[in-house]
């Protein structure tokens, strides 16, 4: 074995940080807190009031991921408490929810409708897009038994990614339900839970192999590009029918898709059960206004059946990128949710009724960030300090700046003007104060926009007419500093 292998790590080694935990800037963490603001300000709007559960629960509480072993570290981040319990830092924000339900019993009163937003840890092997340490934002009711709730969530999420800047087109919730696919499982004889998790995968791929390669999976199996076989569920060529003619029932409108799905063969009784929980999401649907662009009922919607009882929702962004390769890409799942009325009862036998909708808001991010539209980062005002001996006048603008409640900062060291420049434009300034000793005399100072001079500098063809110009360059009085600041910022927001 190596040195390096059994070393503690020393000098540069020891910069080096755990993978799927990724450094954010600030651009980054201001687009997730206008996301955050603008899902959890939809939450509020609808009813929904706010609940922090901590990061750390109990593991045998989260009631997930943990193995037999001694140490329940598989899924989970854990430690042991001082106690020698072990506590694990949360891998969702629903777990959680129905510990403190449970906990808080009849007096918390129900329904009970909260919104939370916070970062989720997963101890799973990180990848491309893939963190142990991310953002979610959710909206959960619990007690409300109905479809309404359902239906409710569903067209609350629309609402929450329109907020958010996304069009008509640009995404969709596609909403389907356990029942259904039970129906459909049974109809085909699939008994064993292996063999109804086969046909689920298939059916999950569909978007990506399309029917032919579905029935393939549904069948004897598939062979990929690369060579490598994928043993399918084992169904005969009327079952394999029969299950896609169920996938593939997805139509333009929600009630083309129930008519498609009420002609479907072999339903089972499970199976008419979840066509009408379907058909009851979709008059609520309709009454709350939800557009047929923004939510469809799709049969091939396979979502965390292990975990969901009832109706399942996934949202999906259709924009497309261009990535480095030239290919274009669909950046594809960026939260969801469904029925969950089994997770209080792990802790008090009682069968609960609960729903719930969840946005990655990690994930949106990083999608808006690849689509450009991250959203603009505010730096601050930066006032330029051209007096090395004596940086106090530049402290001082800055200070009275910040008291109006801008946000600034006076630059710090003996560099040139240029460099001071330079130090704005990568702070992403709105603006810059600059007092020299020609201002100093007059009683005023020069403010100049960086947006608009970059805008006007791009028409300018030589260094003596960008001069002679100052594109984005304003002079007012030493009194008039603050205000005239104040509308260059507020016009860039």
């Amino acid at each position: 074995m190596s040195d390096k292998a059994t070393s503690p790590a020393s000098g540069k080694d020891l910069a080096r940080k755990p993978r799927g935990f990724p450094d954010k800037r600030e651009g980054l963490i201001q687009a997730q807190a206008r996301l955050v603001e603008t899902v959890t300000g939809v939450y509020r709007q609808w009813g929904f009031e706010a609940l922090d559960t901590g990061a750390f629960e109990y593991a045998d509480s989260l009631g997930k991921f943990l193995p037999d072993a001694d140490r329940p570290n598989a899924g989970v981040f854990a430690i042991q408490d001082d106690d020698e319990q072990w506590m694990s830092l949360r891998y969702d924000l629903t777990a959680p929810l129905a510990r403190f339900v449970a906990e808080q019993g009849q007096g918390l009163g129900r329904p009970f409708r909260r919104y939370a937003a916070g970062p989720v840890w997963r101890n799973e092997k990180p990848g491309p897009g893939r963190f142990r340490e991310f953002w979610q934002c959710d909206a959960d009711t619990v007690g409300a038994p109905g479809f309404h709730a359902d239906a409710e969530m569903i067209a609350m999420g629309a609402e929450a990614l329109r907020a958010i800047g996304m069009k008509p087109g640009e995404f969709v919730i596609r909403v389907n339900t356990r029942r259904l696919l039970n129906g459909v499982l049974d109809s085909v004889g699939a008994e064993s839970p292996a063999a109804r998790l086969a046909i689920l995968r298939a059916l999950d791929k569909l978007d990506r192999l399309g029917a032919s390669g579905v029935a393939d999976l549904l069948g004897v199996g598939r062979k990929d590009e690369s060579g490598d076989f994928t043993k399918g569920a084992g169904l005969g060529a009327e079952e394999v029918k029969r299950v896609l003619a169920f996938a593939e029932a997805g139509a333009a409108t929600r009630a083309v898709t129930l008519a498609n799905l009420a002609r479907a063969a072999g339903f089972t009784e499970e199976g008419k059960a979840g066509l009408a929980e379907l058909e009851a999401i979709a008059l609520a649907l309709e009454a709350l206004g939800a557009p047929e662009d923004d939510v469809r009922i799709d049969p091939s919607v396979v979502r965390g059946l292990e975990y969901y009882t009832g109706p399942v929702f996934e949202a999906e962004l259709l924009r497309e990128v261009t990535g480095e390769d030239g290919k274009t890409y669909r950046i594809g799942s960026i939260g969801g949710g469904g029925r969950y009325d089994d997770l209080v009862a792990r802790f008090t036998g009682e069968t609960v009724p609960a729903t719930g909708f969840s946005i990655g808001i990690s994930r949106l991010a990083a999608a808006l960030a690849i689509l450009g539209e991250g959203g603009k980062l505010n730096g601050p005002v930066v006032v330029l300090n051209l007096d090395k001996d004596n940086p106090g006048l530049a402290l001082g603008l800055a200070a009275e700046l910040r008291r109006a409640g801008l946000r600034a900062e006076a630059y710090m060291g003996g560099a040139s003007m240029k460099a001071q420049m330079k130090y704005a434009d990568r702070r992403s300034s709105p603006a810059v104060v600059i007092v020299g000793g020609d201002e100093v005399a007059k009683g005023t100072v020069t403010i100049k926009d960086l947006e608009i001079g970059a805008l006007k500098a791009k028409a300018i063809s030589s260094n003596e007419a960008y001069r002679e110009a100052r594109p984005g360059q304003i002079e007012v009085p030493r009194g008039g500093m603050v205000e005239a600041v104040r509308r260059i910022v507020e016009a860039q927001v």
